[in-house]
């Protein structure tokens, strides 16, 4: 039996009221690893953007990214 056909007969035996959180997991899952088209030197046009108070963000992308593959 493959996973997926495991996962499959799992999914009959779960109930309505857990359903919601199986599904939220499933989309959660289904997301692409690579966005196509998209670059994290695309996120450069966020840095500096402000919030609703009129603060600006200190923290840039570069620096995120960085931290990130850390």
């Amino acid at each position: 039996m493959t996973y997926r056909e495991l996962a499959k007969n799992l999914i009959d035996q779960i109930s309505d009221s857990k359903m919601y959180y199986i599904v939220a997991f499933l989309q959660g899952a289904a997301v692409p690893e690579k966005m196509p088209g998209w670059r994290p030197s695309d996120m450069d046009d966020l840095d500096g953007l402000e919030n609703e108070d009129g603060r600006q963000f200190i923290y840039g992308t570069k620096e995120l990214l960085e931290d990130l593959e850390d």
